[in-house]
């Protein structure tokens, strides 16, 4: 732990502007602003309008990152939600990584513009359609750019320079949680709560007899699909909401957990 960085996302956001944002654009990954041409020092475009935003004030134990592709643009190329955790650690609240140029599906809000808060407030039936049609998951508005292991590696160093050696996550959805799965993470709760979703989907199982095709979220074919099983738990198969899953990873160490052994993307 460096003698003087804060340990804590509330120690950082007490840093002086300059500093404190340096720190926290540590966390965009080399890779995605390579890929893009972006000067990590200055984080601007070519007319030197800024591309990155951080909301992380004194005071607070939260930040948010928002890093465009380029100025005005509607989505972030990435955006980071980290906070402290009630007992010290770092949690990763939300992390996204956007295709600029891939199509945009409006599954994040209604024709009126209301949001739909990844649609546990309200559902943009169409949107969500069209989505799951073109390979997305639920709560996806862009295609991703498949940057989660650079992500990993970069947000690694930054809990590491904080002095942590592991940092916890909250999947949002079904697909989240395997993901994090494939890439080292191991479950604080609810390990037992994803394993029974999956046999719920074996044949014969309670899941699997209601995926009875009655509208496009509750194909047959979720048996065997990790994007299509979230799709058919967005749209209410298991009753209630996905939650109550918390998970963590080990510094630079894979858990080697799966609950869906078997099964493809």
């Amino acid at each position: 732990m460096s003698a003087t960085l804060p340990h804590s996302i509330a120690g950082l956001n007490q840093l002086p502007q300059p500093e404190k944002r340096r720190r926290y654009a540590e966390v965009l990954p080399a890779a995605l602003l390579e890929r893009f041409s972006l000067d990590a020092a200055r984080l601007t475009d070519g007319r030197t309008r800024a591309l990155f935003s951080l909301t992380a004030s004194p005071g607070t134990s939260s930040a948010e990152l928002d890093l465009r592709p380029a100025a005005g643009a509607p989505d972030p190329l990435f955006y980071g939600h980290f906070a402290d955790t009630m007992n010290g650690q770092i949690i990763i609240l939300l992390a996204v990584v956007n295709d600029p140029a891939a199509p945009r599906f409006d599954v994040d809000r209604l024709p009126d513009g209301t949001k739909t808060k990844f649609g546990t407030a309200a559902r943009n039936l169409p949107a969500e359609e069209a989505a799951l049609a073109a390979g997305l998951a639920p709560g996806q508005v862009r295609r991703g750019l498949r940057a989660l292991p650079e992500l990993i590696q970069s947000f690694e160093t930054f809990v590491t320079r904080l002095g942590h050696s592991l940092y916890f996550t909250e999947p949002l959805a079904y697909h989240n949680a395997v993901v994090f799965e494939r890439y080292g993470f191991a479950y604080q709760m609810g390990k037992r709560r994803m394993e029974a979703i999956h046999a719920g989907f074996q044949e014969g199982g309670e899941l699997s007899g209601r995926l009875d095709s009655s509208n496009p979220f509750r194909s047959s074919q979720a048996v065997n699909s990790i994007r299509l099983r979230s799709w058919a738990i967005h749209d209410g198969i298991l009753g209630e909401p996905f939650t109550d899953v918390t998970m963590y990873k080990r510094v630079g160490k894979s858990a080697n957990i799966s609950t869906t052994p078997g099964c493809e993307w």
